[in-house]
């Protein structure tokens, strides 16, 4: 297909959106953090928040409808759900801009999730926010699910009323960024957020009827505080009950600034088998209804997803399947996992990926192997 004849316009598109995100319209309600001083976040960290105007955000979604439109357009303006998926990929593979590929993507799926950028939407004021969440399920009317980031601090912050509010004008789920329970971890990553807030924000949430994801962050305790922070974190749920638990196992590069701290033997970083540990002695005190999630590549075990209670047992016997291999099998999964080979435990079994991952572990030194996961795993941030 030639786009040359698509000229429809652009918008603004955010850095970053959850996984689960990956096929929704993606809406840039602000630029930025307003809080940027997490030591285990390298995004925005140069850049200056700023709140976006409702007028701009409202062109941005009209824009993202003129696309739309020109793609049912290019599709002979057909019903046929296979005719809209066939030229939206076409468009994808050949935009002109990131926006018309975000929103080919989004028909590609079938054009009922969208996500507000970037990293805590729920600052703006709520009347503003309302209104833009309405326009868009006004220009989009197929839309059944609205989600956005928000940090606990401003979650707390607001209203009941207003939360309510938001959630009748369209707003389905906010990804709260928990990370820890711990008041000792938080602080020394600078979360800008306490257990209390965490708890006060969730239970908010959860009263105005938004559904709540939180994420929490094995690993964030490093090897000092690793069993109070798996342990304060279970706490802390269980007080908020959330919908959803996501697993995103820390992940540090160079430019964290938490890398600083790695350097100076301030925080040593726990190993991929002291951080199955850690999720175990999580889940064990775990006393809550959520889904669990560890759709990340930066978790080792994705097969840790179900629901709690009943899939509890499971996810302990999956650590402890984990666990009993021999030290040799352990770091075949470990780096297969970390090289992308392995999806779970028992891809081990397969001989052609176990060769390819026994061939890379023979030319590491015994003692390096624990160097070469933290590596590997600094591309997926």
């Amino acid at each position: 297909m030639v786009m040359t004849d698509f000229e429809v316009g652009s918008y603004e598109l955010g850095p970053i959106r959850p996984p689960n995100e990956a096929y929704s319209l993606l809406v840039r309600v602000t630029h930025n953090c307003p809080w940027n001083r997490c030591k285990f976040c390298p995004i925005y960290k140069n850049d200056k928040f700023q709140l976006r105007p409702v007028d701009d955000i409202k062109q941005d979604i009209l824009t993202a409808r003129a696309i739309y439109d020109k793609i049912l357009e290019l599709a002979g303006n057909s019903a046929s759900s296979d005719a809209i998926r066939e030229t939206a990929a076409d468009v994808y593979h050949n935009a002109p801009s990131d926006a018309c590929r975000n929103v080919a993507l989004w028909m590609y799926a079938g054009a009922k999730n969208a996500f507000l950028q970037d990293a805590n939407s729920l600052i703006m004021k709520t009347p503003g926010l309302v209104e833009i969440i309405r326009f868009l399920k006004k220009t989009f009317p197929g839309i059944e699910r609205v989600t956005s980031y928000a940090r606990s601090h401003t979650a707390a912050r607001k209203s009941l009323e207003e939360l309510v509010s938001l959630r009748e004008a369209g707003l389905s789920r906010l990804h709260l960024g928990m990370e820890s329970g711990s008041d000792a971890v938080l602080a020394f990553m600078d979360k800008g957020v306490t257990a209390a807030d965490h708890i006060a924000a969730g239970k908010k949430v959860k009263a105005s009827g938004i559904s709540l994801s939180e994420y929490v962050m094995p690993g964030a305790g490093g090897q000092r505080l690793w069993r109070e922070h798996a342990l304060e974190t279970a706490w802390v749920l269980n007080q908020i009950n959330p919908d959803i638990i996501r697993l995103r196992t820390l992940t540090i590069q160079p430019r964290m600034l938490l890398f600083k701290d790695v350097v100076s033997g301030d925080f040593v970083r726990s190993t991929d088998e002291e951080i199955v540990e850690e999720i175990k002695v999580f889940l064990e005190n775990l006393d809550c209804t959520s889904q669990i999630f560890s759709d990340h590549m930066m978790n080792l075990l994705p097969e840790i997803e179900g629901k709690l209670p009943d899939d509890k047992e499971r996810f302990l016997e999956i650590i402890r399947t984990f666990q009993v291999l021999p030290p040799h099998e352990r770091d075949i999964y470990k780096l297969g996992r970390r090289l992308a080979v392995y999806d779970k435990l028992e891809d081990l079994d397969d001989p052609t990926r176990r060769a390819e991952v026994e061939r890379i572990l023979n030319q590491i030194k015994p003692d390096g192997l624990d160097e070469v996961l933290f590596k590997l795993m600094e591309r997926y941030v």
